[in-house]
């Protein structure tokens, strides 16, 4: 519900703070005073089209501001943190400005949102209903939710099950269809996998093994020049013992150089030291002759192995080609293509099983849908009956309100017991309709249409006191807030504390704002804000204020005769608080 409304420089309106209170709150004051720029203010806090022509003479811009409290975990509450918004504890604060130019901007819990975002706020917090078009019964599922909502938990938990069901009904179907019209290229890439691992197969390609291959093919490939090199730098290093004249090499040259040096070491210990490192050189000389010779004897040339080489290399880049850089990128997309193969092979038999599936849940969301199609008759026939009675007491004695179900035929749409198909959502099989006639023979019309001026707001009223009271007497959910411009338009009298009386009683279960002319409706209120005008000559402003005690008599007196001094009207006034105090306290004991 709304704690505080603060309006600046809209309309005739200066700068005002409404403070509210959580039941009835009625706005009263002179004509022209600024009652309908409050409405209008309202309407810009709920995302309505922003409209320069609101901004105050002289203003560069309007501002209305809103504070409001809500249970931890309400749906405006989720949506405002989906949008970024602070709050605490409930508290959320949500704004409205517009330039004098045009240019509209949005503020919710201190951040700045989509002018759509305070819409979707508005549709959960407030429900406004005049002698225009802003209610909530003109949105397309409107009705069949002020139905089960008036319905209670049962129809709330055969709602639920049949979107939960059709949810699963839906995205099974959808997947099956999905499967059996793939069939046709699932059984295209089956043939490809196929052909694909089994050419790999046949290969059977060891991970690394196109780069030992390479290396064993480069060996291989060069044996003459190999064993050429090797040779030579045995020969360098140990000698030729075949040769009719040896070269020198080295081995020979390290045993001349320590030959030198051999009768001159004991003489110097540096010359001994750089002796036993030529010890050394000729040590590592023996040992890399001797794995020279070693690899000699390796180095044989084998064109059998060589060409077996070859052929493996090929085989090997007949896969890389296709499938991969290397053997080991080759390894890898088989394992995938494998599972995927193994997938596509399981499909035929996800197909059935799906169907299955499918048909079930077919079969469960049609009896949650008829179920739920009998409960709201149901609900409807008593929603009507209950309405119809409040109108009674709202000078509509006449009319009667009832619930239309209806069901759209689709040649496509699921079966019915019965055997007729009609489309299905997850709201179920019905489409809902408040109807009204106004008058005896009148054909029953959509209320939208039905009713008009001052009749709109006392049959939107009439609904609203049922629907706040669910079928079994609970309080049912709906907006917290309800506002009524003007209800009681072309009523006065009896009818009208009538009218006052089923604002109360909508109060007992929701805040309630009522913009008033009536006295009869203004002393029920909870809480009594009185629109001032003020004309100093040049500017005409209005400020809100709460009024009690003498003054709010004085109000309720001027609103009566005209004269708010009047002792005759202030002692009607008081009689008026006292018998419709009286009839609340009766009211909230029920």
């Amino acid at each position: 519900m709304f704690s505080q409304m603060r309006i600046r420089g809209v309309g005739v309106i200066d700068d005002a703070v409404l403070d509210l209170s959580p039941g009835l709150n009625v706005l009263t004051g002179e004509t022209g005073a600024g009652k309908t720029m409050v409405v209008s203010g309202l309407g810009l806090l709920l995302g309505e089209r922003a409209d320069s022509g609101l901004v105050r003479n002289g203003s560069s811009s309007a501002l209305v501001e809103g504070v409001v409290q809500l249970p931890l975990g309400h749906p405006a509450l989720v949506r405002a943190d989906e949008a970024g918004a602070d709050h605490e504890d409930g508290e959320l604060v949500i704004a409205r400005t517009i330039a004098a130019a045009g240019r509209s901007r949005a503020h919710v819990g201190g951040r700045t949102a989509p002018v759509s975002v305070l819409a979707e706020l508005g549709q959960m917090l407030v429900a406004v209903h005049g002698q225009a078009d802003q209610w909530r019964l003109k949105q397309g599922d409107a009705h069949r939710e002020v139905l089960d909502d008036f319905g209670g938990p049962e129809v709330t938990v055969l709602r639920e099950r049949v979107a939960d069901l059709y949810d699963g009904w839906r995205d099974s179907a959808r997947e099956h269809a999905r499967l059996v019209s793939e069939a046709r290229e699932r059984a295209r890439e089956i043939d490809s996998l196929t052909a694909s691992l089994e050419e790999i197969e046949a290969v059977d390609p060891q991970p690394g093994e196109d780069t030992m291959l390479r290396a064993e093919d480069e060996r291989l490939a060069h044996a003459d020049t190999l064993r050429l090199a090797a040779a030579q730098a045995l020969a360098d290093l140990s000698g030729d013992e075949y040769a009719a004249d040896p070269a020198p090499n080295v081995r020979d040259l390290i045993g001349a150089a320590r030959g030198a040096l051999a009768p001159a070491t004991s003489h110097d210990l540096a010359l001994a030291g750089l002796d036993e490192r030529l010890h050394e050189v000729g040590t590592l000389v023996t040992d890399l002759s001797a794995d020279l010779t070693a690899y000699l004897q390796d180095v044989d040339l084998d064109p059998e192995r060589l060409g077996y080489v070859q052929e493996r290399r090929a085989a090997l880049g007949v896969l890389t080609r296709k499938y991969g850089e290397t053997v080991d990128e080759v390894l890898e997309w088989s394992g995938r293509a494998a599972a995927r193969l193994d997938e596509l092979v399981t499909a035929d038999d996800r197909v059935e099983r799906l169907g299955a599936e499918v048909a079930e849940l077919e079969a469960a969301v049609v009896a949650a849908a008829v179920a739920l199609s009998e409960a709201r008759r149901a609900a409807g026939e008593d929603f009507g009956v209950r309405v119809s009675e409040e109108l009674a007491h709202l000078a509509m004695g006449k009319a009667v309100v009832h619930v239309e179900l209806g069901r759209r035929a689709d040649p496509d749409g699921i079966a019915l017991p019965g055997g007729e198909r009609v489309r299905l959502s997850r709201h179920g099989i019905d489409d809902v309709e408040i109807l009204l006639a106004a008058n005896p023979g009148a054909t029953p019309r959509s209320v939208a249409r039905a009713a008009s001026g001052g009749e709109l707001s006392r049959v939107m009223l009439a609904l609203e006191v049922v629907g706040s009271r669910g079928a079994s007497g609970e309080t049912a959910s709906g907006p917290p807030t309800f506002v009524f411009d003007e209800v009681d338009a072309g009523v006065g009298g009896r009818a009208a504390l009538d009218v006052g009386a089923r604002l109360a009683a909508l109060a007992e279960h929701a805040q309630v704002i009522v913009v008033t002319h009536l006295a009869q409706v203004a002393a029920f209120a909870d809480r009594h804000l009185v629109v001032h005008k003020a004309d100093d000559g040049r500017i005409t402003s209005s400020s809100v204020s709460v009024v009690d005690g003498d003054a709010r008599l004085r109000e309720l007196s001027r609103m009566m005769g005209g004269d708010p001094d009047s002792e005759a009207g202030l002692a009607h006034a008081g009689d008026l608080l006292e018998q419709t105090g009286g009839a609340r306290t009766g009211q909230r004991r029920r």
